[in-house]
Formats: structure tokens, C-alpha cells, sequence
């Protein structure tokens, strides 16, 4: 793989600070379909099972994205593979915005969201690996985690006030501007960067399975895994289980920006705290950590159906801390597990099972609360249950990992 000096620090600023603006821009649509659920899924008349069905087809899709982009980033370079993906989701977003009108449109339009989309996140770590030093890369790549959970903040907002006051369509839309605005921040901000690209593919795929024989790198892949099927689905059930808790609360407005901020500027602060966490801690005690704390609040929230308000979105908070605290910890921690000019082989394997997870898990959801009798009741309990298994053997695999030791500058 050729290499490139690190950049000086205004330079490396620049450039990480309009790539995070474009992971922002482009997590803007991420989250809309799950904040505008409850209007969607009484317009488009679908049951719960048929609704989660359409957040796991963007989850499959996007998993299946991540594999691709992940994989041509070693042959065709993490910057290319970026911006190209930055461009098509801009396009799949907008045809999204203003054609999925029924459960089937909607199904087909959002899993083409999800196989664009997913382009970004990999090839956006590597440029990051690429340009920044392991010791302080845990705090960069928190960062870049940070910007999206921030996107996801006003994607749930917008999502979620829009579509109560004046129709998911109008949510749709505001949203689905977002991958634009990341198109056109992202090209200019990483002209000065270089394409870096990497040879011989045998030896890529070989770094790509090498966790099947390397402790640190399998269990970092299964907890990778596991994490994926508690947050993914989480994120696309919770806003509804808020949703149903603040009914009776009055405002959509503020309902919306109440279970954005109880999930998502939760995980903006836990992104940057826990990356910078594990460069001084190291990523063995971070990662049994958030895997405790979510696990907890997986098996906790589904019951709390009816209790105080402010106890629920207290929880809720806690919960979307704990569960994307570990995702910037897991991605370094892969990134000083894999050799460079493997690492986008590696993350597309990482990837496939992860987002494979993921991406069945609020089709889970789903089915356990058809089956408990709809989101009265015990069914939440139950299905939030089912992914806090995901939040266990996560904890189990950060214990199993070996001592490690905080980087040094």
C-alpha cells in the first residue's frame, strides 16, 4: 500500500472537519423512516411486522453496501469509493423523498437509500486511519461517529415533528436533502487528500479472514456483530416506544426533539467521550463498559411503559449513550487489528455480519410484538428484550478480549 506523511494539523483539521460535516449531512435520512413511523405506518395501514420489514430491507441494503464499498476501497481507494457512494445516495435519497408513497414503494426506494448509503461509512474510517495517528485516532474516529449521531438527531427531529403536524411526505422531503448537502461538502473537502490504494488482491482477502485465526480479531468482529443487532434495533424501535410514552404529552413538535435528543445527542456525546476514552484507558475497558450499560437498558426500557416521563426519556438517554458508545472503540480497535492494505477486506467481512444482524433485528422486533399482541402491554418488554441478548454477548466477547494497554503520542 503506498503511504502518505500525516498531514499538518491545520490541514488534517480542515479536511476531518468537513468530512465529519458530510457524515452529518448524509445521516440526515438515515433515521426518517424510524421517526416518521407511527404517521407511515397508519397512512400506508401496515402491521408492526410489515413495518419493520421496510427498516430491514435499508438495513440489508446497507449492509450489503458496506460490504462492496469496504472491499473496492483497498483496490480503488477510500476517497474514490467515498465520494462516488456521497453521489448516489444523494440521488437514491431524493427519489426516496418524493416517490415512496405505499408500504411497497417505500420498501423498494429505502433499500436503495440503504445500498448507496452504506458506501460512506467504511471508506470515511479509512480515510480517517489513514490520516491520523493511533494515538489519537480513537478521539478522530469518536468524532466522525459523533457527526452522524448528530445527523441523526435533526433526522428524527425533522422526522418526527414534520410528519405528526403536516404529513410524513413533508418529512420525507426536508430530510431527504441531507446526502445532497453531504455530496456537495464532501467533494471539495477532500480534494487535497490522496487516493490511496493498495495491491494484490490474494493478500486482501487473506488480512480479510484473518480473524478466524486471531483472538483479538475474531471477538472484535463477533461483538461488532452483536452490538449491531442491539443499536440497529434499537434505532428503529425506540422512537416509536417514545413515541406511544409521549402521547398524551401534547406538542409533536417537542415530542420530536425529545426522542431525538434522548437518543441521538446522547450517542453525539458518548461518541466523542468514548473514543477519547479508549486512546487513555484503552479499548478492552470501554467496550465491557458500554456492552454492561447497554444490555441493562435493553432489558429495562420495554417495561417502563406508563412510568413517569421523565424516568422513560432519563433511561432512553442512557440507553442511546450505551449503545453507540462502543461503535468508534470497535472500529480503531479494528482498524490496529488488520494491516492497512487489508483493512477495507476486513471491515466488508466485519461488515456483512454485522449489518446482517442488524439488519434483521427490528423485523424481530416486529414479529415479537404482533405475537405479544401489538405495543400494548408486555410486548415491548419482550422485544426490546430480544436485542438486549445482542448487548450481552457483546459484553462477553469485550471480556474475552486480551489486555491491552492506552496508546501513547
Amino acid at each position: 500500500m503506498t503511504t502518505a506523511a500525516i498531514p499538518a494539523p491545520a490541514a488534517r483539521q480542515t479536511w476531518l472537519l468537513l468530512l465529519c460535516a458530510s457524515r452529518f449531512a448524509t445521516s440526515l435520512s438515515f433515521m426518517v423512516y424510524a421517526g416518521a413511523l407511527g404517521p407511515a405506518m397508519q397512512a400506508w395501514g401496515m402491521s408492526a411486522g410489515e413495518a419493520g420489514s421496510i427498516q430491514t430491507a435499508f438495513n440489508v441494503g446497507y449492509a450489503l453496501s458496506l460490504v462492496g464499498s469496504s472491499w473496492f476501497a483497498d483496490s480503488l481507494g477510500a476517497k474514490r469509493v467515498f465520494l462516488w457512494a456521497s453521489w448516489a445516495t444523494a440521488l437514491t435519497g431524493l427519489a426516496f423523498a418524493f416517490f415512496a408513497r405505499s408500504a411497497e414503494s417505500g420498501l423498494l426506494l429505502f433499500a436503495l437509500v440503504g445500498l448507496t448509503q452504506g458506501g460512506t461509512y467504511a471508506p470515511s474510517i479509512m480515510l480517517v486511519a489513514q490520516g491520523v495517528p493511533a494515538a489519537r485516532r480513537g478521539a478522530a474516529v469518536g468524532w466522525l461517529l459523533a457527526a452522524g449521531s448528530l445527523g441523526y438527531f435533526g433526522s428524527i427531529a425533522l422526522a418526527a415533528g414534520l410528519s405528526e403536524r403536516f404529513g410524513y411526505e413533508a418529512a420525507f422531503i426536508a430530510c431527504g436533502l441531507g446526502p445532497l448537502l453531504a455530496a456537495l461538502l464532501g467533494t471539495p473537502g477532500l480534494r487535497g487528500r490522496a487516493n490511496l490504494v493498495a495491491g494484490g488482491g490474494a493478500r486482501r482477502l487473506r488480512g480479510a479472514f484473518r480473524f478466524l485465526a486471531d483472538r483479538r480479531s475474531l471477538l472484535l468482529t463477533v461483538g461488532y456483530t452483536t452490538h449491531c443487532w442491539e443499536l440497529l434495533g434499537m434505532w428503529a424501535w425506540l422512537p416509536a416506544f417514545l413515541t406511544a410514552s409521549l402521547a398524551g404529552s401534547g406538542g409533536a413538535g417537542v415530542r420530536g426533539l425529545w426522542i431525538a435528543g434522548a437518543i441521538h445527542i446522547s450517542g453525539f456525546v458518548s461518541s466523542l467521550l468514548m473514543g477519547r476514552a479508549s486512546d487513555r484507558l484503552g479499548r478492552r475497558l470501554v467496550l465491557v463498559a458500554m456492552g454492561v450499560l447497554g444490555a441493562a437498558c435493553s432489558f429495562t426500557i420495554g417495561w417502563m411503559d406508563g412510568m413517569p416521563l421523565a424516568l422513560v426519556l432519563a433511561l432512553a438517554a442512557l440507553y442511546g449513550f450505551s449503545a453507540l458508545g462502543d461503535s468508534p472503540v470497535l472500529s480503531t480497535a479494528m482498524t490496529e487489528s488488520v494491516e492497512p492494505g487489508s483493512l477495507g477486506a476486513a471491515l466488508a467481512v466485519r461488515s456483512i455480519l454485522g449489518f446482517g444482524a442488524g439488519g434483521a433485528a427490528p423485523l424481530a422486533v416486529g414479529l415479537v410484538l404482533d405475537h405479544a399482541g401489538g405495543t400494548g402491554g408486555s410486548g415491548w418488554g419482550w422485544g426490546f428484550a430480544l436485542l438486549g441478548v445482542g448487548g450481552g454477548l457483546a459484553t462477553v466477547c469485550a471480556l474475552l478480549l486480551p489486555a491491552d494497554r492506552p496508546q501513547r503520542s
